[in-house]
């Protein structure tokens, strides 16, 4: 057994040593040195400016060294990859062609290149910054994605689209001015932590997946900051979307995903729950949204508890045809809460009513939340209780905590989204 295992040990030893490293100077042909290379192989790109349309076909590690800038002259996919195991890392990757139909990308990633990996890589000016297919334990870490940001937003495409893909890692990227920063479907098993993502239509766009975690993650001056569309099993975790457009955080067609300790923050729309069931939303931050959230199509038996809802225009809009009940043990706070704590317990003695009479009138008059704060208008309130025949169905939480769980919330007062109201 000890005689196999220093064969073994022998054998890696051997595969080490063969091993090589193929420099590569401006002027000189990087696609020769990846002919040349062998599996494994090293190729370093030195400073300078290439212009070129590689094809990886073997595995092996593409370097620069002094960030080398690699163009493909505004034709096809300046990189493309069909070997398992090729890590790039430190390049920058320019000037892919425009063709929606051909899927143009800085680095194409075939069907069937697992394990590819990119890092600390700038692609600017391309189409689609990374076209991922089918690749399964891709990690794309610390890159620095721009799009063709002179294009119309529907005729850029997207920062990262990953595709049918299991076990992505995407962490840490910085991706702006492309149609979607990340779009993904059909995934599962994928992490996305530390990414920041602005100026596109969604910060992230996201179909059909399971059992992925959204860590970390800032998206802000979007259309949408994250969109969670017909998916199961999430994990939404310290995520901070602001002054995006439409919406900070879409839940639609969801369910047994857990969204906790996010800021959602200077929106049109805080939380868009549409077709929501079994999912838990507790303990995050909902400030200085026009809506904080937009609750509707049959979004039901969801725990909702512990979240902090400051200063939207109007905290709920709920289309729905029975009560729905919020808060549980713990209750959420409601700045706009007018009840009262006789016993001091630190939870308000009556319900909180997000869909009362009041709010339907000013969702018609937009002019009455001037008076709000008026005695005409909290006793208009007080009948709308007494009187159930003036009361719709609304989202309820029978015991609304009197104090906000976040001291910090005044920082995120003022962030929206420019001459949005």
């Amino acid at each position: 057994m000890r005689q196999l295992c220093m064969a073994v040990l022998c054998l890696f030893a051997l595969g080490a040593a063969r091993a090589a490293e193929w420099r590569v100077a401006p002027g000189q042909s990087i696609q020769a040195a990846i002919d040349r290379a062998a599996t494994g192989d090293v190729v370093l790109i030195s400073a300078g400016h290439y212009r070129e349309r590689l094809r990886i076909d073997k595995p092996l590690t593409l370097r620069g060294v002094g960030r080398p800038q690699l163009s493909g002259g505004l034709e096809g996919d300046t990189i493309r990859v069909s070997a398992q195991d090729v890590l790039i890392e430190d390049l920058l990757v320019l000037d892919s062609g425009d063709s929606l139909k051909d899927q143009n990308a800085g680095i194409y990633v075939q069907p069937g290149a697992h394990r590819f990996t990119v890092r600390r890589c700038e692609l600017h000016y391309n189409l689609f910054g990374l076209w991922i297919e089918k690749v399964d334990d891709v990690r794309v870490e610390d890159n620095l994605i721009t799009g063709k940001r002179d294009y119309r937003s529907s005729q850029r495409g997207n920062g990262i689209q990953l595709y049918n893909s299991q076990r992505a890692r995407i962490i840490g990227n910085h991706i702006s001015f492309v149609r979607d920063a990340i779009y993904v479907d059909v995934s599962h098993d994928a992490e996305f932590r530390r990414n920041r993502l602005h100026h596109s239509r969604y910060g992230t766009h996201y179909m059909n997946s399971y059992r992925n975690l959204w860590e970390g993650n800032d998206s802000w001056m979007n259309r949408g900051g994250l969109a969670l569309m017909e998916v199961r099993d999430q994990v939404v975790r310290n995520n901070r979307a602001w002054a995006n457009s439409d919406h900070g955080i879409m839940l639609r067609t969801i369910q047994d995903a857990v969204v906790e300790h996010n800021v959602v923050a200077g929106n049109a729309r805080g939380f868009f729950v549409y077709d929501a069931e079994y999912n838990t939303l507790r303990d995050n931050l909902i400030v200085d949204n026009q809506v904080g959230v937009h609750l509707w199509a049959g979004s039901k038996h969801n725990t909702v508890e512990g979240n902090d809802f400051i200063a939207n225009r109007d905290q709920v809009r709920y289309v729905g045809a029975r009560d729905e009940a919020w808060g549980g043990d713990t209750g959420n706070h409601w700045s706009t809460y007018v009840g009262w704590d006789r016993d001091g317990d630190g939870w308000g003695d009556v319900p909180f009513e997000a869909n009362d009479i009041v709010d339907r009138l000013s969702w018609q008059h937009p002019m009455m939340k001037l008076l709000l704060a008026s005695p005409a208008i909290q006793t208009l309130r007080l009948v709308g209780r007494q009187f159930p025949v003036l009361r719709a169905p609304s989202v309820v939480d029978a015991r609304p905590r009197m104090q906000p769980a976040r001291a910090q919330w005044r920082i995120w007062l003022g962030r929206r989204y420019p001459n949005r109201y």
